[in-house]
């Protein structure tokens, strides 16, 4: 009878923990990671057909927001999800940027800066006990809240990003290219790239200097948490 009423206990946990993975937000999130993956196995190959099915996977980044809003299927899980997927997708991107560009020690630093940043946020916001990462109402910068706080703000700052990160890759005709001659090319022969580079980059530079201040107000956290235990 013990055994029989053990069964039964975990069956309906079985069941929810399929439901929760089966949810629509984390079913977009398998599909971007497998457009991710065949994107990346092709980006030079086919540069446009990698830079669509990118988009593509950025854009759904919004939608799985929306779905699970919509349908009320916001889990752990998917926000876990989300983040990962978002760190390793601008990781790799950043990656072959810095094979193609030189100084390529640029996009290095941003790759450490982009997953150090994400990575002391949400461990900080473990140690207050919240129960997302985007909860920074009680930040002392104005930016970081308004950032966070704002969709489309936040929006604009991280399309910026991968739109000027798509822009480089696309604008490197070698294998090996000088960042400041690509830009400085690419600003003289068209007023349109020269705007979407300035509207990107502007967009972009927010979003590291959100990134650097996230870094301090995380440490901060763990250093009075530390403070705190001691006394």
């Amino acid at each position: 009878m013990a055994n029989s009423r053990s069964t039964k206990s975990t069956k309906p946990q079985k069941q929810s923990t399929l439901a929760v993975y089966l949810y629509i937000p984390n079913i977009i999130g398998y599909i971007r990671i497998l457009l991710n993956c065949v994107g990346f196995a092709i980006c030079f190959q086919d540069k446009i057909l990698f830079s669509l099915l990118y988009l593509v996977s950025f854009v759904c980044d919004a939608l799985d927001g929306w779905f699970a809003r919509k349908f009320n299927q916001v889990s752990t899980f998917g926000a876990v999800l989300d983040m990962v997927t978002d760190r390793i997708s601008t990781a790799c991107l950043l990656l072959i940027l810095s094979q193609v560009y030189r100084p390529g020690l640029i996009f290095i630093s941003l790759l450490a800066l982009d997953i150090g940043s994400h990575w002391l946020q949400t461990y900080s916001t473990f140690l207050l006990g919240k129960s997302s990462h985007k909860d920074v109402k009680d930040s002392n910068s104005w930016l970081f809240r308004a950032y966070y706080r704002n969709r489309m703000f936040m929006g604009y700052c991280c399309a910026s990003c991968e739109v000027l990160y798509i822009m480089l890759f696309l604008l490197a005709e070698n294998q090996i290219e000088s960042l400041p001659l690509v830009l400085g090319n690419a600003v003289q022969q068209s007023w349109v790239k020269a705007g979407i580079l300035g509207l990107a980059g502007f967009g972009w530079g927010i979003k590291q200097l959100v990134n650097v201040i996230q870094i301090k107000t995380a440490a901060d956290v763990c250093v009075l948490y530390d403070i705190n235990k001691k006394q």
